[in-house]
């Protein structure tokens, strides 16, 4: 074999070769993947420890938490085109005094590369008026108001010294749907360019967020727990969901 029919023969194995690992980089629309939902809560940077350990808001109150839980809803993934895909009956809640609570598997989601996502911090009008359901929605779990007929977005409860209700108590209960005491808020993330979210079929990324408690009190409006310790819906509640609006929720890493 002369050397121009050497040539023809190398570059006739590069092509088929190169075409191969096209095909092998080519996703199959019709498979799904599956990802984990991670978050870790925390207080302005500090792990959140339930019951015994203490923190200071932006005001420089002391404070400790007995309870926080918080609703993710209508979850939404946008890939590299643009299109976006809404993840179905996608509500979640998630319990500090429950850790597996914070890792939740989201499955049967198409193929491809992913980055963005948004999410309700509580949950829908729609769900709201169509009274108490089932699974992450079970008014068993102590987020539904029988006498309001309606979610509790976030629940924070503790104590603090500076608070002047009864046994120095601190309720914060947000929700409500109704202007201008509607307190469904949307979260929207950016994921990096060099690293989307990459949904296969035999593969489980983890994408993890950070939750502050400490945006309840700092923000839009600084809280102090003498003037305000104690909400349930209406007024004081927009001022709580105005301030974690923009820091609740801290989109950290992707493990793909």
């Amino acid at each position: 074999m002369n050397i121009k029919n050497i040539s023809i023969a190398i570059v006739a194995i590069l092509t088929i070769a190169f075409t191969s690992c096209k095909k092998d980089e080519t996703l199959n629309t019709a498979e799904k993947g599956t990802f984990t939902l991670e978050f870790e809560n925390q207080v302005n940077g500090v792990p959140l420890v339930l019951n015994t350990q203490n923190y200071t808001n932006a005001n420089g109150d002391s404070f400790n938490i007995s309870t926080f839980k918080y609703y993710v809803s209508n979850i939404k993934l946008t890939k590299t085109d643009g299109s976006v895909y809404a993840i179905p009956e996608s509500y979640i809640l998630m319990d500090a005094a429950k850790p597996s609570s914070l890792l939740n598997n989201l499955k049967d989601i198409p193929t491809g590369d992913y980055t963005k996502i948004s999410f309700t911090i509580g949950v829908d009008k729609e769900r709201n008026l169509a009274g108490a359901q089932t699974g992450a929605l079970d008014p068993a779990l102590g987020m539904f108001w029988t006498w309001n007929s309606g979610y509790i977005f976030v629940k924070f409860e503790g104590t603090s010294p500076q608070s002047t209700a009864t046994d120095k108590s601190l309720t914060f209960h947000i929700g409500g749907i109704v202007d201008p005491n509607n307190t469904i808020r949307t979260f929207n993330s950016d994921f990096s360019t060099g690293n989307p979210l990459r949904i296969r079929a035999d593969k489980n990324p983890q994408v993890h967020f950070v939750v502050n408690a400490g945006s309840l009190f700092k923000g839009k409006q600084n809280i102090s727990f003498a003037q305000l310790n104690f909400t349930m819906g209406g007024a004081n509640s927009v001022i709580v969901a105005d301030n974690y609006v923009n820091g609740l929720f801290e989109f950290e890493h992707i493990h793909n």
